[in-house]
């Protein structure tokens, strides 16, 4: 009796403790579900707030910029994202899309006059903290070309891209395009990126032509200025009345100053100064040019032109590695090459040039001499020498005052040199063993017989030659190449 009553008993407590621990697990979960409830409804407000603050922070930023362009657009609102496109074009005047010629005409923006924009480059990243790029090197001011862009995207000409993407540019570039109003210029400062700008005739008159491709200058950008093949960069050091200006129906005052001394190293063309009878080394690796320039004073003209001197240019090569070609050209020809030049020389190694009164085009000025590297790296001596003209000898005078028809003479069989009557036979017998003359036709000239294997015509135009100096006379003569026309043309065809 007393077992039955103990198990009872103990399955009672059992029962009980059993009953206790569910409640306080029970307990547990409740309390646990509603701190999971209490921190879901707190997340919950968190992000309904962080939404409300971010779309009151929009709301006063598209206020911001609304404000902003009413402000610089003097009463024209126009701000759009687009996709940045190049296209090939001078000047910084882009294109837009259609739909911004409705939003701009909506406005009224065309009847205040030219339109300008300010450009600058959007920060990608997460897209609702994208911002622009308010750097100097990210933003700058253009005007419009046409409304024929893409939607969504806006053409950007080459001075414009390089303005605002001066490095590599992101795969899916965003351009802030927001209308904007400029004063006119009335003054510009530029300082060219390198040398040799300040060399060019006239180089104030060349900018002012290129700056009437463009509607707008804004400071610390960059001006290039296309003269012949030769691209010239200027930046713009500073402007009046406003850091961006117009440029458009205005009178506006420009000033070059120097190039940084730092700058010489550039690899920008420039004329370097050549003293008469002085020598000036230089190097020039294969496909570039070097470029010099001399003068021909008054006074050295009067003696050129009254047959009492001349002018020698010479190219000295330092070494055997390598091969170079002259150019020569008289300014405002700037920088001969191998298709704009007056005067050239196309020898192997050494190489000299002698203008005297005889060469059309010849006067007082200044002159451009262009080494050219044909082949390898090549180190030099150029210099330019006026020579008085050596005048003959009375004897030299006499003789050649002398006709073959007054001297007892022989023509030879063989060279067809006159020869005194008396050594023909010996002269003869000489001169057949040892001369050849050249059977083609126009030529004559006599050769000894182991230089005759080395002499030969271009097939094409029938110059003479050294057989070592025929492959260049017809890669520099003879090679075609296409005219921007479209025509083919060889290249002694090409030179103007």
């Amino acid at each position: 009796m007393d077992f039955e009553l103990r198990r009872a008993r103990e399955k009672l407590e059992k029962e009980q403790k059993e009953r206790k621990a569910l409640a306080k697990a029970r307990l547990e979960r409740e309390r646990k579900a509603k701190g999971e409830a209490r921190k879901q409804r707190e997340a919950i407000e968190a992000v309904q707030r962080s939404r409300r603050l971010d779309a009151l922070e929009a709301q006063e930023k598209v206020e911001q910029q609304m404000s902003e362009s009413l402000l610089t657009g003097k009463g024209i609102s126009f701000y759009c994202l687009l996709e940045a496109v190049p296209f090939q074009g001078s000047g910084d005047k882009i294109k837009l899309p259609p739909s911004c010629f409705t939003e701009l005409s909506d406005q009224g923006a065309f009847d205040k006059g030219p339109m300008y924009f300010r450009l600058a480059v959007v920060q990608q990243g997460n897209p609702v903290d994208m911002k622009t790029d308010n750097e100097e090197n990210g933003a700058s001011h253009c005007g419009v070309l046409e409304f024929t862009a893409e939607e969504g995207s806006v053409g950007l000409p080459p001075h414009v891209w390089s303005n605002i993407f001066q490095s590599d540019s992101p795969a899916t570039p965003l351009v802030e395009v927001r209308y904007v109003w400029l004063p006119k210029g009335t003054y510009a400062k530029l300082q060219p990126d390198g040398m040799g700008f300040s060399d060019l005739p006239n180089h104030k008159a060349i900018l002012e032509t290129s700056l009437r491709q463009h509607a707008t200058l804004s400071q610390n950008e960059i001006v290039t200025v296309n003269y012949g093949d030769v691209i010239y960069r200027l930046r713009v050091l500073d402007l009046k009345p406003a850091s961006s200006v117009s440029v458009l129906e205005t009178d506006i005052e420009v000033d070059i100053v120097g190039p940084d001394s730092n700058l010489e190293g550039t690899d920008q063309r420039r004329l370097i100064p050549l003293t008469p009878g002085k020598s000036e080394s230089g190097m020039v690796d294969e496909g570039n040019y070097v470029y010099y320039k001399f003068s021909i004073e008054n006074d050295v003209w009067e003696k050129i032109s009254s047959q009492n001197a001349m002018v020698e240019v010479k190219i000295e090569a330092e070494t055997d590695e390598g091969d170079t070609d002259l150019y020569i050209s008289r300014h405002p020809l700037i920088f001969p090459n191998r298709h704009q030049h007056e005067w050239s020389s196309h020898d192997v190694g050494s190489k000299t040039l002698i203008l005297s009164f005889k060469d059309k085009g010849l006067g007082a000025g200044t002159y451009s001499v262009g080494v050219y590297g044909f082949k390898g790296t090549s180190k030099f001596l150029v210099s330019v020498t006026i020579n008085d003209n050596i005048q003959r000898t009375v004897g030299q005078q006499a003789a050649s005052s002398s006709s073959p028809a007054e001297m007892d003479t022989v023509e030879c069989r063989n060279c067809k040199r006159f020869i005194p009557s008396r050594t023909v036979a010996l002269h003869e017998a000489y001169c057949s063993r040892h001369n050849v003359v050249c059977q083609h036709v126009g030529c004559g000239i006599v050769l000894r017989v182991e230089e005759a294997k080395n002499h030969v015509h271009c097939d094409k135009c029938g110059q003479a030659f050294q057989q070592v100096e025929m492959e260049k006379h017809m890669k520099v003569f003879h090679e075609p190449i296409q005219c921007p026309c479209g025509v083919i043309l060889e290249k002694v065809q090409m030179v103007s």
